[in-house]
């Protein structure tokens, strides 16, 4: 199996952490979203025990919400000693709702408006991940009129190409995220930021990219921004104590896929920046990471029910599902891969290819193309793996579907997160 908390069981059913997904989807419904609580957990506790080993001090890292926003992942998040990320004043009211304390947010986003930018305060955000000068410049107003100093991050771009797919590249020099340090353009950053009323430069941040396989990428970043702040130390008398190196690690999709000890990678890391900090005459800063997709992806399986094969002759055979893009839009935005198994029948041989096909009313609704699994009955259970992260947070309601619900998996049983919408819910807003 792609990961060690699937397997199969005597009825020939998939089973996740143990559950047997046929019978989930029989007593919750289909589509449906599984998550693996405890490997969640797992992987959380994973960080923070690298981290602390390989950074030490306040190190730790901050799960990235757009992966995976609900209440109930922030009360995980908090019970595991996890700080967050936040992109928006809707994921900020909901791990408020959850009860996550706000002094542990890190406020993302390259266009914060005005009226985000006074909720986060107002609701006492812990930290602003500054994108740009004007959004200093109102960030330091709002904050003096507030009587209220707050601390930021300056979110940099180092250059580095991690060699992913671009739709996930973030750290290259052209791109509308942060401000680059090649065109000096970040030290003329850092001097406003040094000079703004009411704002106290904490540190620096970036981000290069998403499904990095390998640690060399967040090495090049680390000495890319380390050199940076022994720079701007000697340049403008600001030692930076935080430095934020951003999410990126890769999780396994498909059996093609690398694997990667997270583990062993930060260790190596944290040896890397004591040598270079040793080096440039740096104190270490307090290293943070962003992990989302790492901490969730693989935790994830969404279950469909299939309507049947259809096969277009001298063509491709395909299995329709009772979702799609509306539920998970990756494969229509990015063509991502996914493994996909009949969890109905999941001891046959995977011989029949085919395409797994939406319900949409739309050529690209698709979740798989020319994928290998026991062939379907209508009725049989169709399971995708590892779609923890993106598949919920970025789910519509295209068609006017109902979005599904979040099951937890764990030593508990297996407790609803998120209900199923309804039809009234779809209508909850229309005048």
């Amino acid at each position: 199996m792609l990961h060690d908390n699937l397997s199969v069981n005597p009825a020939g059913h998939l089973t996740v952490a143990g559950f047997d997904t046929v019978e989930l989807a029989a007593r919750f419904g289909t589509p449906l979203y599984l998550l693996d609580e405890d490997r969640v957990r797992s992987r959380c506790r994973s960080y923070v025990r690298a981290m602390g080993l390989a950074f030490g001090g306040a190190s730790r890292p901050l799960f990235a919400s757009k992966a995976l926003s609900f209440k109930g992942i922030y009360r995980i998040m908090a019970e595991e000693k996890t700080a967050i990320d936040v992109v928006s004043p809707g994921e900020i009211f909901t791990a408020l709702k959850a009860g996550f304390p706000a002094a542990d947010m890190y406020f993302h986003g390259n266009n914060k408006t005005d009226a985000d930018i006074k909720y986060a305060l107002e609701n006492g955000v812990g930290y602003f991940i500054v994108d740009n000068a004007e959004e200093l410049a109102v960030l330091s107003g709002f904050a003096s009129g507030m009587g209220i100093r707050q601390k930021i991050l300056l979110r940099l771009t180092p250059g580095i190409d991690p060699h992913t797919f671009s739709a996930v590249n973030t750290g290259q020099l052209d791109c509308q995220f942060g401000v680059p340090i090649e065109t000096g353009q970040a030290r003329a950053f850092v001097k406003l930021a040094l000079e703004a009323p009411n704002i106290e430069l904490c540190g620096f941040h970036c981000h290069i990219g998403s499904q990095i396989f390998d640690w060399t990428p967040f090495r090049d970043a680390s000495d890319i921004m380390l050199s940076f702040i022994s720079e701007i130390k000697n340049d403008l008398g600001f030692e930076a104590g935080v430095l934020n190196l951003g999410g990126g690690f890769g999780v396994r999709y498909v059996e093609s896929d690398p694997y990667l000890d997270i583990e062993d990678s930060i260790l190596r890391l944290g040896k890397h920046i004591d040598g270079v900090c040793s080096r440039l005459g740096l104190k270490k800063p307090t290293i943070l990471l962003e992990p989302g997709r790492s901490i969730v992806a693989d935790s994830g399986v969404t279950l469909y029910t299939a309507g049947g094969v259809k096969t277009v002759l001298g063509f491709r055979d395909y299995v329709t599902v009772d979702g799609g893009m509306a539920d998970d839009p990756r494969f229509a935005l990015y063509g991502s891969a996914y493994t996909v198994v009949n969890a109905t029948r999941a001891d046959a041989p995977a011989d029949f290819k085919c395409t797994v096909a939406g319900r949409c009313c739309e050529t690209g609704d698709r979740i798989q193309e020319n994928v290998t699994i026991a062939k379907p009955q209508r009725g049989d259970i169709i399971a995708i793996l590892s779609t923890g992260a993106y598949n919920y947070s970025m789910a519509s309601n295209y068609n006017r579907l109902c979005r599904p619900p979040i099951v937890l998996l764990s030593s508990r049983g297996a407790v609803m997160a998120v209900r199923r919408e309804s039809f009234e819910d779809l209508t909850a807003c229309d005048l």
